[in-house]
């Protein structure tokens, strides 16, 4: 079988990886990919966001199965394109992805299906949204509606933060259209957690629980990022938390999406707050999560292409059991100085080579081959991934890795996983 994979990213690149060990999977192609997915893909100038250009590539090329990484071609309907055209593609329609494409329809609908998440109210008057907020209990939470590369969420603490942050968003347009409106909610509190779960429609299978990292520097400050890093699985997440995740967030989904008549096809990916009142939802995805997938898959065993085409053929409920591997994982997201803001390109790529490490795996993000050498091509630009008997092993062998791999401006933080380490050293 030939199989297409859309965008990338290292999320791409950790798909690309699994897929390829895969029996059922032949040849490869990656749209438009990077560098270190050349390594083990063909990659094909398509971009991820070229609709057309991708179904007819798809059509001519005879692609059994394409994966969909990104958001964006998912909210543009890529899916419902494919599904024209008879192809097989792994991805929500674009109804469906509303669930993360807009973070106002994913409230209403929690809302509507009773799936716990913070209070929250919504906006798309700027001068509305400031006299909610002088009269509300700070922290608060401010989204932009629509899609903001996981950087459109803001936390702030006082009235001045909250003006600002609306300003930047409604007015000043820094997340483009996606903060035409905007949606505050009460700040919660608790160990956060992502759950990322395979759906046909009908039946949903969860993958190991994983912890992101959005802040840009260490102790979670900074501004949000796409993801800093992250680890698998999570010790705090017991069978009886993913009981009631599965039973009073996940299930209820899958559920309502049918209800609506947008069944749900895919990865659904849950941003989740353990509160002492049980888990809450903080956010849905309508896909892999980055760096979540390069923590994940290494830890699979099942075969990824055979569990995407149980989604497809909605055929989960038979599907066995997923098989994984022992121990932890842990990814560390290397990034261009400046990230999530301004920061430059271009800048050679040295040691990667260097690392021999068994376990030790490097996921390329924002990587080109210029004139044959590897350079930096955007802010987030390698993941590197260990696997080892436990988190602080884990951590450990991602970290020489890191220490190995030189460009100007690099930087990383030096603290995922903090959270738990410092929880199981008291």
């Amino acid at each position: 079988m030939k199989v297409l994979v859309i965008g990338s990213g290292g999320r791409e690149h950790a798909i690309v990886w699994k897929l390829k060990k895969s029996k059922k999977v032949d040849k490869i192609f990656c749209a438009p990919g990077n560098a270190g997915i050349s390594k083990q893909a063909k990659c094909v100038n398509v971009k991820a966001e070229n609709i057309k250009g991708l179904v007819d590539f798809a059509i001519r090329n005879k692609i059994g199965l394409t994966v969909v990484g990104p958001e964006v071609p998912l909210a543009k309907g890529i899916v419902n394109e494919f599904q024209k055209k008879k192809l097989k593609i792994f991805g929500p329609t674009k109804e469906a992805a509303q669930i993360e494409s807009s973070k106002v329809f994913s409230k209403k609908f929690m809302q509507k299906y009773h799936i716990p998440t913070a209070p929250f109210k919504t906006f798309n008057m700027f001068a509305e949204a400031v006299g909610f907020c002088n009269s509300a209990q700070f922290p608060l939470v401010i989204k932009a509606d629509g899609l903001a590369a996981g950087k459109g969420v803001i936390i702030v603490k006082n009235i001045e933060e909250a003006t600002k942050a609306l300003d930047d968003i409604m007015l000043s347009k820094v997340f483009g259209s996606a903060g035409s409106q905007v949606l505050i909610e009460s700040f919660m509190v608790g160990q956060e957690v992502t759950i990322m779960a395979i759906a046909d429609g009908k039946t949903i299978v969860s993958l190991l629980p994983s912890q992101d990292h959005k802040q840009v520097y260490e102790g979670d400050k900074g501004p949000n990022t796409g993801g800093m890093g992250a680890f698998c699985p999570t010790d705090f997440v017991t069978k009886d938390v993913m009981t009631q995740i599965v039973d009073h967030v996940l299930a209820p989904t899958i559920h309502g999406m049918s209800q609506e008549g947008n069944p749900f096809k895919g990865v659904l990916m849950a941003g989740l707050m353990l509160t002492d009142a049980g888990p809450k939802v903080l956010e849905f995805n309508c896909r892999f999560g980055d760096p979540e997938t390069q923590a994940v898959l290494p830890l699979l065993k099942t075969d990824l292409a055979e569990l995407m085409l149980a989604s497809i053929n909605q055929t989960l409920s038979s599907f066995p059991k997923l098989n994984w591997k022992p121990g932890s994982s842990a990814c560390i997201t290397i990034a261009s100085k400046g990230y999530p803001g301004k920061y430059s390109k271009g800048m050679p790529i040295k040691g990667i080579h260097d690392i021999k490490e068994e376990n030790c795996f490097v996921f390329h993000a924002g990587t080109i081959l210029k004139d044959n050498k590897l350079v930096t091509s955007g802010g987030r630009v390698l993941g590197v991934t260990g696997t080892d008997k436990n988190l602080t092993m884990a951590l450990s062998r991602a970290y020489r890795g890191v220490g190995k791999i030189k460009f100007n401006g690099s930087m990383y933080r030096k603290d995922i996983g903090f959270r738990v380490l410092k929880k199981a050293q008291r």
